[in-house]
């Protein structure tokens, strides 16, 4: 079987614009549905009538991720002469495709033998309402919506106004064979077809945001190629992107959609942001989107992720996200977006409620571990890219996040990293686990602000020690190197002395506003190991931990044991499994050398991935136990496709193959630990540096590896082992 994640919709997207319909088109504003534009429901409602009822849906599918296909065809109705028109008359198509605007179009053929007159009837509605509050289901409307049609043009333009906040949406007829009359809040067409004829018209669905006019520049039925610079690039980029070959079809499979998604999740309104001088469709350009339908826009946490996992598949795509969180680097204090200098954003948003500030993502800062993160990608994309030029571009920002590290990271001065929200309309959880009731206490209450969670610390180890080999190798700064190595070794015996819990043999969660212990057993220290920030022997306890059946789901690690009081395997944080979070923790378990558990992780993950619909995993999914016949169990409301989800596979695999980069020193290195599963992989046009490489590895009947390079890399030393 095949598991689909929330109501059966169909969903399209492109940039920032996200179309959420039912199968067959149509969209309800009661629903989590519309078509939405810089965080606006620019279309709340939309219906199609085929004189005067509904056509009969016979499918409807996205085609692609910016476009669909709704097939009709008619019950038994009265045309409009008044005459009897048998049911199955007409074949209805409507072709829809996003970005910019949408474009649809409707194509009737009349499959009787006689003339017929039917009328064609499209209603849309516009409620403009802000993407939270849709999410929230709160129907609130702050401002005034005014229509004017123009008949000469054959334009709809519905307005809303808030004050300083403005939107618009254009509804334009274009190539249609009979005229459109305006009545009753809809488009009609009165349509007659003689026998076997045919009926054509465009409708164009065009938000103003900003000003701007977002025009409809696709052509018609363009469900597949596309010619514009966009879809140009974003095929060019798929087609430079490391080519992943297995000998196991269903991951082959899982690894090709999990590319083609996050090359579908490009924010091309954030390419200047991105600040490449090269064109656009350079991969050091590129900035993806969070997640469909909830996150379409920049999270530095999620783009930083996304960038980390594909390192192997596209070594400058980390540069996009780097530059453009960059350019949103904090340089001030400003409690109400939990801002302080240095500090690299969590979210921006666009719709009504950040323009009026009546939330603080304008951008927002409340997210603690990400100018860390910052700091680590930063070092281990440069071992993949190796363009100095590009390193020194963000190296002052580096600094900077460096400094927000030392200084408001840590703001008690007790050598741990610890946050706590300071806007009334900030989150109160800001590690990954950002959901409110994510991290509790051994009583299931939640645990008391400022907190110090375990990983947090794990990830500056890393951070630092990662910058420092970059500070003394490259920049020659013996004096930096040393410090930052001596903060990091410093900070990994606290980890050691304050968050080591003997009694289950694994870390706590973290440190509450009191400093005492969260005694929570959780998937956090699976980060520990991934980042390398613990003891060896303190590891294969962690390990173990991490395995046992509390926390072993069968499709993946639980975000918390089954055995805590506030365990909920249907929660977002307390008890489900997020793929990304299991990709780090197999990543650890390699790190130090529990390789069957990697493999383990990995199966599961996989396992779970070839049930779910176009084999693309959710964000997360839920935390039940698999038994025979098992599926995994969806979390309603998951984005999908979602970017770190869909970097978690291409991090699996990257892991079982043991890659890493040296792009300075024009090394390769490979230590593969392949499941049984997965006895060959093939990989082409990896880059490392500037040279390309195909290589092939295999598992060879005495357990050891064989690496054929195929093709290329002059120039490229690959090191096995």
């Amino acid at each position: 079987m095949e598991v689909s994640v929330g109501q059966s919709v169909v969903s399209t997207h492109f940039d920032d614009e996200v179309v959420i319909s039912e199968l067959s088109g149509e969209i309800s504003g009661t629903k989590e549905q519309g078509y939405f534009a810089a965080d606006t429901r620019v279309v709340s409602g939309y219906r199609l009538k085929l004189g005067g009822t509904r056509p009969i849906l016979l499918n409807g599918a996205a085609t692609r991720p910016h476009s669909a296909r709704f097939e009709f065809t008619n019950p038994a109705l009265i045309g409009s002469e008044g005459l009897e028109i048998p049911a199955r008359s007409f074949h209805l198509r409507v072709d829809r495709t996003v970005g910019p605007g949408i474009h649809e179009d409707y194509d009737l053929t009349n499959q009787n033998r006689d003339a017929v007159a039917i009328d064609l009837e499209i209603s849309i509605e516009s409620d403009f309402a802000d993407i939270f509050d849709v999410k929230a289901h709160r129907r609130i409307r702050r401002g005034s919506i005014r229509s004017v049609w123009n008949e000469e043009n054959r334009r709809l333009v519905t307005n809303y106004n808030n004050g300083e906040f403005e939107r618009s949406l254009v509804l334009e007829v274009a190539n249609n064979d009979s005229p459109p009359e305006f009545a009753n809040g809809g488009i009609l067409f009165r349509i007659v077809l003689p026998p076997t004829g045919s009926w054509h018209s465009c409708l164009w669905w065009m938000p103003v945001v900003d000003a701007v006019e977002r025009r409809v520049t696709r052509p018609c039925h363009q469900l597949v190629e596309a010619d514009s610079q966009e879809e140009v690039a974003r095929r060019r980029w798929v087609a430079q992107a490391t080519i992943i070959d297995t000998s196991n079809p269903g991951v082959t499979i899982a690894l090709r959609q999990a590319i083609d998604d996050l090359a579908g999740l490009r924010l091309h309104h954030h390419d200047e942001l991105a600040g490449s001088d090269q064109n656009a469709d350079d991969p050091e350009a590129w900035v993806p989107a969070a997640g469909i339908p909830w996150f379409v826009s920049l999270f530095g946490r999620d783009a930083l992720t996304a960038s980390l996992q594909t390192l192997a598949v596209s070594p400058r795509f980390a540069l996009g996200s780097l530059r453009a969180l960059a350019s949103l680097q904090a340089d001030a204090y400003d409690d109400n977006r939990d801002m302080q200098p240095g500090k690299i954003e969590h979210e921006v948003r666009h719709g009504e409620l950040a323009v009026l500030h009546l939330i603080p993502h304008t951008p927002y800062y409340g997210a603690h571990e990400v100018s860390t993160l910052y700091v680590l990608v930063a070092a281990l994309a440069w071992r993949w890219h190796g363009d100095r030029d590009a390193l020194e571009a963000i190296r002052p920002n580096v600094t900077r996040a460096l400094a927000w590290i030392d200084h408001d990271g840590d703001f008690d001065g007790d050598g741990l990293q610890e946050y706590k929200t300071r806007t009334p309309n900030g989150y109160y959880n800001q590690g990954w686990k950002d959901s409110g009731d994510a991290i509790v206490m051994r009583d299931g209450t939640l645990a008391k602000l400022p907190i110090a969670l375990c990983e947090h610390q794990g990830m500056v180890v890393a951070a630092k020690r990662s910058w420092a080999d970059v500070t003394q190798d490259i920049f020659g700064d013996r004096k930096l190197a040393s410090r930052l190595r001596s903060e990091a070794d410093r900070l990994a015996n606290q980890i050691e002395e304050r968050f080591w819990w003997e009694e289950e043999g694994t870390y706590y969660l973290g440190l509450d506003g009191d400093k005492h212990p969260i005694e929570s057993v959780s998937s956090n220290p699976g980060h520990l190991l991934w980042q390398q920030a613990i003891e060896p022997e303190r590891a294969a306890r962690v390990a173990r931990r991490l395995m046992a059946e509390d926390m072993w789901s069968g499709w993946g690690i639980r975000t918390l044991s089954s055995d805590h009081k506030a365990y909920d395997p249907l929660s977002y944080q307390r008890g489900s499994v997020w793929p990304h979070d299991n990709a780090i923790a197999a990543a650890g378990f390699r790190a130090y050398g529990f390789d069957e558990d990697a493999k383990k992780v990995a199966a599961g993950i996989f396992d779970a991935t070839s049930k779910f619909v176009s084999q693309r995993l959710p964000e997360l999914f839920g935390g039940l136990t698999r038994d025979r016949g098992a599926y995994p169990v969806q979390y309603l409301g998951a984005n999908v496709p979602q970017a770190w989800s869909s970097g978690a596979l291409i991090h699996l695999v990257v892991t079982l193959l043991g890659l890493e980069a040296d792009a300075h020193s024009k090394v390769l290195h490979l230590h593969p630990a392949l499941p049984t599963w997965i006895s060959e992989v093939t990989l082409r046009q990896l880059r490392v540096g500037n040279i390309s490489v195909d290589l092939r590895v295999a598992s060879q009947p005495d357990g050891t590896y064989g690496i054929e390079v195929l093709s290329g890399g002059s120039g490229l030393e690959v090191k096995l082992g």
